[in-house]
């Protein structure tokens, strides 16, 4: 059996995970109040009102400070010569084995939030699907890029 793999993503997705996290809830309580006036205007039972600020309250919560910590504690990865290993999950654990002679190609991506926090995130496309390595500091995502690129050209000049 394989080892578990050793390397974290950047610490700092904590806060790239944050911000995303209230911004969806600023997306979430103007849903939320556009449907409590519509709720108000026609007299709608007040305990449906009470229902949705509390979950107003909550989802905020879970999506700024309980799922990044859980998040980045669980993200875990590994390039080996032979295949690329991937850890995710806070509740359901996924352990991905990507075959380095199954990767057609390898891509960074960086949104705006990645951008303004120098990481970058490692995209490996195979046949099939695509699997990320997200928020890596952007000269070890360019690092790992080349990297697996390399591998991937050397299992297929092998195969």
């Amino acid at each position: 059996m394989l080892a578990k793999p050793q390397n974290r993503i950047s610490r700092k997705a904590l806060t790239v995970w944050r911000i995303s996290g209230v911004i969806r809830s600023v997306i979430g309580w103007m849903i939320t109040a556009v449907i409590l006036l519509i709720l108000e205007v026609f007299n709608a039972p007040f305990w449906i009102s009470i229902i949705l600020i509390t979950l107003g309250v909550i989802f905020p919560l879970y999506h700024i400070v309980i799922s990044p910590l859980f998040r980045w504690k669980s993200w875990r990865y590994e390039v080996r010569e032979e295949e690329v290993e991937l850890e995710e999950g806070i509740f359901i654990k996924t352990r991905t084995l990507v075959p380095m002679v199954r990767v057609q190609h390898v891509d960074t991506i960086q949104g705006p939030l990645l951008r303004k926090y120098k990481l970058a995130s490692v995209l490996i496309h195979t046949a099939a699907t695509a699997h990320e390595i997200p928020a890596l500091e952007e000269d070890e995502a360019e690092k790992l890029r080349k990297f697996i690129s390399k591998l991937a050209r050397a299992a297929e000049e092998d195969v």
